[in-house]
């Protein structure tokens, strides 16, 4: 019995370090060492290789290419998306609703994933012509307009962090591809607060983002309206930003505290 007792009492405290572990990077907000995760948790070397080559080989965690830096596995960002759809999900795709019936095109509710943005939520609008993204689609960060918001909202060390390991890939002849013109771009965002895709991942394709903030004034995601550029020109969507500004609001406050 007490031998049975004792093999519970590891488990349960290797499950522990381990959403310890996974905790202390999501907190980071970026990949870390093996060596920076025994500073955080205290604990020897040896335990938190093992623990990072389990987490590894479930899904949990992925080991960037080429270092020994650890990240958020694919796993983790599915449960972290079934987590945001969850609960207030059907309160947010109201909201989304409401600004779709009110611009007229298709409304998305999205967040960082690694070195991209993921989908959480979309309305469509109502048009045979669209692009079809299902919950859980990804895009790149540099040429979209919730990338380009979600990048210039963040902190200046994490944003650093991220530009280093994105592939400047040029998608569209509109995609910024030079680092010093992709730096202006940043800072009029957060300037302005809100990003345009000028047909820079589509040709043909225009997009507007706000930032969605929770209650201590952090962009923890965006909301995106895009369309077919002969249907909404860029002017037109900015004279939208008070309705996407007010429902980004809304969806702020479906963040727990």
């Amino acid at each position: 019995m007490s031998v049975e007792k004792s093999s519970d009492r590891d488990a349960a405290s290797a499950v522990t370090r381990g959403l310890e572990l996974i905790e202390a990077i999501a907190g980071a907000g970026r990949a870390l060492t093996v060596a920076e995760l025994c500073g955080i948790l205290d604990l020897p070397k040896p335990t938190v290789h093992r623990l990072c080559q389990r987490l590894v080989g479930s899904g949990y965690l992925v080991r960037e290419p080429g270092d020994r830096h650890y990240a958020i596995g694919p796993r983790l960002l599915r449960i972290g998306l079934e987590v945001m759809r969850g609960g207030a999900g059907p309160e947010r795709r109201a909201i989304l609703k409401s600004v779709v019936d009110h611009i007229g095109e298709t409304c998305n509710f999205t967040a960082l994933a690694g070195h991209e943005v993921i989908y959480l939520d979309r309305v469509e609008a109502r048009w045979p012509l669209r692009l079809h993204l299902e919950p859980g689609s990804r895009v790149p960060l540099h040429c979209t307009a919730s990338g380009k918001l979600l990048l210039a909202c963040m902190a200046e060390a994490r944003r650093a962090t991220l530009l280093a390991a994105i592939d400047f890939s040029p998608f569209t002849p509109q995609t910024i591809t030079d680092a010093k013109a992709f730096a202006a771009e940043l800072a009029t965002i957060r300037q302005q607060d809100y990003s345009l895709d000028r047909e820079e991942f589509l040709l043909g394709l225009v997009a507007i983002a706000v930032p969605v903030r929770d209650r201590h004034g952090v962009a923890l995601a965006a909301l995106a309206c895009h369309a077919p550029s002969a249907r909404l020109s860029l002017e037109r969507a900015v004279s939208y930003l008070p309705v996407m500004q007010k429902a980004a609001a809304r969806l702020g406050r479906t963040f727990p505290d």
